[in-house]
């Protein structure tokens, strides 16, 4: 019995020693339900709210007034015509535009009936269905509040108008999504997997000697990754297509030439997990484990990142995807052109020179 006991003992001391361990332990299931509890979460938050009033009267003030009270929407700012819906909606901030009609406030005293429209962005079917229901159920409240004791009842008609997605359709957010998460996880993961494979076998270092430079030992490992990723794209494009009827609204040069952007980004980052992996089993745990759940659950993929809290708002600046599903998203679902993905495609093209100067630095230090 003492000598199992003692046998038990030294297996603590080895889980304790061995900081990895520990931290699968600990550190995963902590971080799980701290992410989890607060992102995986139906409620609005700060969403991006316009308003279009034709009227200008105290009742659309009020009611406006009660809608960004609430707690649940933010002001982008008033819109002072029907074209400028779809620009909002372009730029990304704006989720839903309230509309209100010529004399809404006269027709809703004089009748006893207004309507009013709620046009949401049906590119995000989630949000623009919570988006919806909460507009819908404040205004409500507020036809509750107005009614007087006695005499006629006043009533607001809420009427729901989707942008780019009618049907508030599914895949229109799950095929942006599954591309970004595809092509991180295959480029990432298996550029990391082939060049730690080299160095745990030994066979790095007869690479090395070679007349073949390191830069062109890295990129003849990386290239096939590069063209069999953009062949995944072509398939992925093709049958959501054929299958979901979810075309190419935008350019679809520009969709490739973002896309190869996105890909040759993801292999930096595979590479430069690569130099911090000393065996596949670490480059396996690092792409998989820093990558899926994080693409996932903090890029805006499922969850709108509005809604979070702030912390992990900051915590997603870092993580490429959320750039990637802007751009993607403004493409395939919404048209848009370079003028509305500028910015996204600058962070992706800085995180892409910084992850290869890290890399190039780290290999050149594991070389001396």
């Amino acid at each position: 019995m003492n000598r199992f006991i003692g046998f038990v003992k030294k297996e603590f001391l080895h889980i304790f020693r061995d900081y990895r361990t520990l931290f699968i332990l600990f550190g995963i299931p902590a971080a799980e339900i701290l992410i989890f509890g607060y992102v995986v979460t139906m409620d609005l938050k700060n969403t991006g709210l316009a308003v279009l009033d034709n009227s200008r009267d105290e009742i659309t003030r009020q009611l406006s007034e009660k809608l960004f009270s609430s707690g649940f929407f933010s002001n982008t700012g008033d819109i002072q015509n029907y074209n400028e819906i779809d620009a909002g909606f372009r730029k990304g901030r704006t989720k839903a535009v309230v509309v209100f009609p010529e004399n809404f406030g006269r027709d809703l005293l004089s009748s006893g009936r207004a309507s009013l429209m709620i046009v949401a962005d049906g590119s995000e079917p989630n949000t623009a269905t919570l988006v919806t229901s909460y507009a819908t159920a404040i205004v409500n409240n507020f036809t509750a509040e107005i009614n007087p004791g006695s005499g006629m009842r006043l009533l607001i008609q809420p009427e729901v108008r989707m942008f780019y997605n009618p049907e508030l359709k599914s895949h229109f957010m799950f095929v942006p999504g599954v591309i970004t998460l595809v092509l991180i996880l295959i480029c990432a993961l298996m550029t990391s997997v082939t060049i730690t494979r080299e160095k745990e076998f030994g066979t790095m270092e007869v690479l090395l000697v070679s007349p073949l430079k390191p830069i062109q030992i890295i990129a003849g490992k990386v290239m096939p990754y590069f063209f069999l990723s953009l062949i995944n794209i072509g398939v992925i494009l093709v049958l959501s297509w054929l299958v979901f009827g979810l075309p190419v609204k935008g350019s679809l040069i520009l969709l490739l030439a973002e896309t190869m952007l996105y890909i040759l980004m993801s292999l930096s980052l595979g590479i430069l997990i690569s130099t911090v992996s000393s065996n596949m089993q670490q480059a396996i745990f690092i792409s998989l484990i820093g990558l899926m759940l994080p693409t996932i659950l903090l890029s805006g993929f499922i969850f709108p990142i509005e809604n979070m809290p702030k912390i992990y708002d900051y915590l997603s600046l870092i993580l490429p995807p959320r750039y990637f599903i802007v751009i993607i998203k403004n493409i395939m679902v919404k048209g848009t052109g370079i003028a509305y993905i500028w910015k996204e495609t600058l962070v992706l093209a800085a995180m892409t020179v910084i992850f290869i100067g890290l890399s190039v630095k780290k290999f050149k230090i594991r070389l001396e």
